[in-house]
């Protein structure tokens, strides 16, 4: 199995192959718009418009399943994304990325690049993991999403390289993009 397996839905309902993408470094974000990390679509936008002609695609992925802080519609999502952010990157409809639902593709991605803790020295690691326990014990199980904002860096072969925690900025990953590039 490959990351070009997968099908997924743009923002706008139209299915399409991730193998569209096949040759090109993908940087895929679960996202959300009223999370303490939402701040990041700016920096995501910041390395589309710096890496795109590159060969970077961003990718994100809305979900509601974290204190349900994406409770909009896709054209919600989408209109709130352009008009705050100014995302011009691809962006699809809401999913579920952990759990039963989850989407094969983030099953995928959870299962190649394994949760390895938050970074307790950022001064939101620690309380971010202190949130989970005291409220959502369940989500620090196992490798699957802990949070909005978790990254996934896939190489020109399709290969996930790296998983990158919601405490990690966009614009800190821009050396582990560029050795891609």
């Amino acid at each position: 199995m490959s990351i070009y397996d997968f099908k997924v839905r743009t923002i706008g309902g139209k299915e399409v192959s991730l193998s569209n993408y096949k040759g090109k470094v993908l940087l895929i974000v679960n996202t959300a718009s009223k999370c303490g990390f939402t701040p990041q679509y700016e920096e995501l936008q910041k390395l589309y418009n710096t890496y795109a002609d590159r060969g970077l695609e961003i990718l994100g992925f809305p979900s509601n399943q974290f204190a349900e802080q994406e409770p909009g519609s896709n054209e919600e999502v989408q209109q709130f994304c352009q008009i705050n952010y100014g995302v011009s990157f691809p962006m699809f409809e809401k999913i579920e990325v952990r759990g039963k639902n989850a989407h094969p593709l983030f099953n995928f991605l959870t299962h190649e690049a394994p949760f390895r803790g938050f970074d307790l020295d950022h001064p939101i690691g620690g309380k971010l993991q202190d949130v989970l326990k005291d409220n959502f014990p369940e989500m620090l199980e196992g490798d699957s999403i802990k949070w909005n904002f978790t990254k996934f860096l896939i190489n020109r072969q399709g290969e996930v390289v790296g998983r990158y925690e919601p405490t990690t900025t966009p614009l800190s990953m821009k050396e582990d993009i560029e050795k891609l590039l």
